[in-house]
């Protein structure tokens, strides 16, 4: 059973993996409390069209995908504010112009549909050194974020009005979760694929927000979560030869699933 840990593609694979769900539910509790789920989604629809412009100029896809993703989330951060009450219409948007821009840009891509594909739904063989240390900065630097700001995440996601009137600075953290958020979202592309990872940041906070009574509870029983699906999932699709990103979120769900029907009544 344990053979697995004999490829050294499948060690860094773990390794990578274990951190990436580290940190997704750090930056999906926050995120799915003031109801913007959406988000990861409309990241990661613009991180593909960033891995398409590096893959046709050459650079590193990763690179082209931190890029477009802080500028979506910008995008989105800026289209609300011009909405207003009708604000998520901002994701739609960010989103509809990452779609378009990766079907263009893919056309111009020697073999670009394959090289995308890598990126969409996850590749374990192609992570290289260089996504393994960036993914350990990633995960070093999201810790360092929760815990400094645990109270004013805290009490922003709760109500943001009263926060902003307490001297917490708002919009600074805000922004500071949508940055990590992009940047999760473009290093997790190579593990999980850029279009599953928006369900790493929600479905392990889904699941916690079912049995947990408070917000430290739910942060705690998030990583839980979000530790065995991704875990459990890499077995599942390595012995099965699945697709991990997929045999991941499909994890994911028949466990909010299970822990949907047998969870106490409140």
């Amino acid at each position: 059973m344990l053979d697995i840990f004999t490829y050294p593609f499948m060690i860094k694979a773990f390794f990578v993996a274990f951190m990436i769900a580290l940190c997704a539910p750090c930056i999906g509790l926050p995120i799915v409390l003031k109801r913007f789920s959406a988000i990861g989604d409309a990241t990661s629809h613009s991180a593909l069209g960033g891995i398409a412009f590096g893959l046709l100029i050459g650079i590193n896809p990763i690179i082209g995908a931190v890029v477009f993703s802080i500028v979506a989330v910008l995008s989105v951060e800026r289209l609300r504010k011009a909405f207003g009450t009708y604000h998520e219409i901002a994701t739609v948007i960010v989103m509809s112009a990452g779609i378009g821009l990766t079907a263009v840009l893919s056309a111009f891509i020697k073999n670009g549909s394959a090289n995308i594909s890598s990126f969409m739904f996850g590749s374990i063989v192609a992570i290289s050194d260089f996504e393994l240390w960036l993914s350990l900065i990633l995960c070093a630097v999201v810790l360092v974020m929760t815990f400094l700001l645990y109270k004013e995440n805290f009490a922003i996601t709760f109500d943001e009005e009263a926060a902003a009137l307490s001297g917490i600075p708002v919009r600074l953290i805000n922004f500071i979760v949508m940055l990590l958020t992009a940047i999760l979202v473009s290093v997790a592309s190579r593990i999980v694929g850029a279009l599953m990872i928006s369900s790493l940041l929600v479905i392990p906070v889904a699941n916690a927000m079912l049995i947990s009574k408070s917000y430290k509870q739910t942060l705690t029983l998030s990583i839980v979560f979000s530790e065995f699906i991704t875990l459990a999932g890499l077995f599942v699709s390595f012995y099965m030869n699945l697709r991990p990103g997929g045999t991941i979120v499909l994890m994911g769900v028949v466990i909010l699933v299970i822990t949907a029907i047998i969870k106490p009544k409140k």
